[in-house]
């Protein structure tokens, strides 16, 4: 029977190919065989070849975990998003993965769908993994899942928000001055008359009450607020407008402006405006938060808050990396700040 023909017996009776496969398909020992995966400069180039050659032809994969286990480091980091397919976090999410790809480190990515019982639950679990780094979009609030992070040792950077006490690092914005700005902004426009359409999470509520909170101390009182869910939509974003426009028929319609908590639901109030024949922007002025890539090309394009998700992703993977290392992380909280983009709905 040939050395392939045993290697394959031995892969089928085992589940999985394994160094000793490989030593014997390349004719030497199995400590031989590590030396020439691991340090192949200890061993000759005619050993390396045929090592190598019989890591190929059987398919061969090292098993990285032994060498995690002796160095205790995983070569892993992790992150827990809100969601992966939200428009908003796309950029950051890409950002963190290519650039902890460049550093040599794998991704292990979690959504908690806006649920603390998941998010704790992911927590545990990538602890457990022994992750070498945890990214967090938003802060974690006191209760199970911080507790174990603050015992675990583990390198964690908190993302989108802001926060004079973080576990450890932080890179953000302020979402209180994100609100208070786009109310200044559209009040330096000559609006008198506002509302708001707000997720109903914790980031999209904080730009809410700010900029409620600017409009009523320069006297316009209460604004009406539509809540559309954790997940905005298309839809949501339509619906919201005709429930304003209920309380407040057509013939009536006096709101000048309106905030909404994402890019979505904007479009979708921009979608139903001109489905009525409400023209944007001399009746009504929309401006949306994340500056996602479809915003601009709208008819009509978008005004929208942009925060820079690549820069958050790609400093948030530095610093793992660093920390990671054993390295000192300086400044630990970065507020990487915001800007107004303005087009043509405003």
């Amino acid at each position: 029977m040939s050395e392939n023909s045993k290697s394959q017996r031995s892969r089928r009776s085992s589940g999985a190919v394994t160094l000793a496969d490989v030593a014997k398909l390349a004719g030497v020992a199995p400590i031989t065989a590590s030396r020439a995966l691991n340090k192949p400069e200890q061993v000759s180039a005619e050993v390396l070849a045929r090592v190598k050659d019989a890591v190929e032809r059987i398919g061969y994969v090292p098993n990285t975990m032994a060498g995690s286990l002796a160095s205790a480091k995983s070569r892993m980091m992790a992150a827990i998003v809100p969601s992966a397919v939200s428009s908003v976090f796309m950029n950051t999410i890409e950002s963190l993965n290519n650039s902890l790809f460049d550093a040599g480190y794998q991704l292990m990515l979690g959504q908690s769908g806006y649920s603390t019982q998941r998010q704790e639950m992911l927590i545990e679990s990538f602890i457990g993994r022994r992750a070498d780094g945890i990214f967090l979009i938003g802060l974690l609030n006191a209760g199970k899942g911080r507790t174990r992070l603050m015992a675990s040792g583990i390198p964690i950077v908190e993302t989108w928000d802001l926060s004079a006490t973080p576990m450890d690092m932080l890179i953000g914005f302020s979402h209180t001055e994100v609100g208070k700005s786009v109310a200044q902004y559209l009040l330096k426009q000559k609006r008198t008359a506002f509302a708001v359409i707000s997720a109903n999470d914790h980031r999209a509520a904080l730009r809410q009450e700010a900029f409620c909170k600017e409009l009523a101390g320069q006297g316009f009182g209460s604004v009406p607020v539509e809540w559309v869910g954790e997940k905005s939509t298309l839809l949501s974003g339509r619906l919201a407008l005709r429930q304003i426009l209920a309380r407040q028929p057509l013939s009536q319609f006096s709101t000048q402006a309106i905030f909404c908590s994402s890019d979505v639901s904007a479009l979708g109030v921009v979608t139903e405006a001109q489905a009525l024949g409400i023209r944007i922007p001399e009746q009504l002025a929309v401006v949306g938060f994340g500056d996602t890539p479809f915003v601009a090309d709208m008819m009509p394009s978008l005004t929208t808050v942009r925060v820079n998700g690549a820069e958050i992703g790609s400093l948030a993977a530095q610093y793992l990396v660093q920390r990671a290392q054993g390295q000192e992380v300086t400044p630990r909280i970065v507020d990487i700040g915001f800007s107004i983009i303005e087009r043509e709905t405003t």
